[in-house]
């Protein structure tokens, strides 16, 4: 599995009822009933990646991330998952609004556009960088909205979201050590999984 998506593995409780937003292949959700007895949902609207999902024998939803979440119910799942999905969506505030509202939790983890070598090349190259946390060309990319993770944390607090744990990543996508706080970690860390939660009675 993925390096990063045994990070959230690692955040979710034994047994939850999980919706995972942009589940791919279908890999963590498979896992996550493997070895936590977790039930759940993927959603996806990659024909390819629905396929393997399904041959997975992980349940799946065809819908678009940005207008059809809310054909789920409000509180029917335990946890909602967006792993390297919210910047590929169109409203990442919507989404983030609809974890409030099916879970009032969530694991939500992106890529930094802040790192220091994403910086770099900037500044000194003047292009946008390629990198193994932003492995697409600027005219091939499925991410629509690049943040660094001081963006993205103000965009929890806007959206009422209180962050419960953060893991940062390094650049292979496994939970990093040594990075400091908010400051070094814009800077340093490759992106980061964020467990969230609505301190609001849903």
């Amino acid at each position: 599995m993925r390096a990063d998506l045994e990070v959230v593995s690692d955040l979710v409780a034994p047994g939850a009822r999980v919706l995972d937003v942009g589940c791919g292949d279908g890999e963590l959700l498979a896992h996550l009933a493997r070895s936590l007895g977790c039930s759940g949902t993927g959603v996806d609207r990659d024909p390819e990646s629905l396929i393997a999902a399904i041959r997975r024998g992980v349940p799946v939803v065809e819908l678009d991330l940005d207008t059809q979440l809310d054909e789920f119910a409000d509180g029917s799942y335990d946890l909602v998952v967006v792993s390297q999905t919210l910047q590929a969506t169109r409203h990442p505030d919507q989404v983030l609004a609809q974890i409030v509202r099916i879970a009032g939790r969530g694991i939500v983890s992106v890529p930094n556009f802040g790192l220091w070598k994403h910086r770099a090349e900037l500044l000194l190259r003047g292009r946008m960088p390629v990198s193994t946390e932003l492995p697409h060309p600027w005219f091939d990319t499925p991410n629509i909205h690049l943040a660094t993770l001081a963006d993205l944390e103000d965009l929890f607090a806007a959206s009422g979201l209180r962050v419960d744990r953060r893991v940062l990543l390094d650049p292979q996508g496994r939970a990093a050590t040594g990075v400091r706080a908010r400051g070094p970690a814009n800077l340093m860390a490759s992106g980061a999984v964020y467990l969230v939660s609505s301190p609001r009675p849903r």
